[in-house]
C-alpha cells in the first residue's frame, strides 16, 4: 500500500494521523490466521454480523468499527477526501454532503443504513470513509498520472521510483497542488467553511 508522502502527511489532522496506524493494524490483524492463510474476507463477514455490538464502539474506537466497510467505498472525488483528512473530529461536514465524492457498494449501504440513525452515525460514516480512503490513498504522482490519462504509468513503477527517491518535475507537482488546493477550498466553502487563503 502506498503511504502518503511526508509533505502530504503534514496537512493531515492529528485525529487522522492517530487513527491511520490503528486502522491499518486492525486490517492486518484480521487478514491472516495462525497458519498464515488469508482469512480477511471471512473475518470481515463475521464482524459485519456483529453490527449491533459494534454500534456501541463507534465513538470511542471508530477504527475498530470502520473496518467493516473495508472494500465498500468508491472514491469519485479524491480532492474532497484529501480535504476531509485535514479536519479535526469536531469539524466534519455532514455525511450527506459527501454524496458526490463517496459511493457505497450495496452491502456497505445496508451497513450505513443501520448505523446512520445512531447519535454518532453521521460523524462515524465520515470517519470510516476517510480511513478507508487513507488506506488506499494513491501517491500525488499517481493522481497526476490519472488526471492526465497516462496509461503507461503503472502503479508499481510509481511506487518503485518513489521508494528510490527519484525527482519528479517540480513545476508539474506545483501545478497539480494548486488545482487540488482550489478544488478543496471550493468544496470547503460550499460546506460553509471560510476559505483559507
Amino acid at each position: 500500500m502506498p503511504y502518503p508522502t511526508p509533505e502530504n502527511a503534514m496537512s493531515m489532522s492529528a485525529f487522522f494521523r492517530a487513527l491511520r496506524t490503528s486502522y491499518q493494524a486492525e486490517i492486518d490483524d484480521l487478514s491472516f490466521d495462525s497458519e498464515g492463510r488469508n482469512v480477511l474476507r471471512q473475518r470481515l463477514l463475521e464482524k459485519r454480523g456483529q453490527i449491533t455490538f459494534l454500534k456501541q464502539m463507534m465513538e470511542l474506537s471508530p477504527e475498530m468499527v470502520a473496518v467493516i466497510f473495508h472494500g465498500g467505498f468508491h472514491f469519485e472525488e479524491p480532492a474532497v477526501m484529501e480535504q476531509v483528512l485535514t479536519l479535526e473530529s469536531d469539524e466534519f461536514p455532514d455525511w450527506s454532503s459527501l454524496g458526490d465524492a463517496v459511493q457505497l457498494t450495496p452491502w456497505a449501504q445496508e451497513l450505513a443504513d443501520a448505523l446512520l440513525p445512531e447519535p454518532q452515525g453521521d460523524w462515524f460514516m465520515v470517519v470510516a470513509s476517510a480511513l478507508e480512503y487513507l488506506y488506499h490513498r494513491p501517491s500525488p504522482h499517481q493522481l497526476e498520472a490519472a488526471a492526465h490519462g497516462d496509461e503507461s504509468e503503472s502503479e508499481h513503477g510509481a511506487t518503485r521510483r518513489r521508494d528510490h527517491g527519484d525527482d519528479f518535475d517540480k513545476d508539474d507537482e506545483r501545478h497539480h497542488d494548486q488545482d487540488h488546493d482550489e478544488a478543496s477550498a471550493q468544496w470547503l466553502e460550499d460546506q460553509g467553511f471560510d476559505r483559507k487563503e
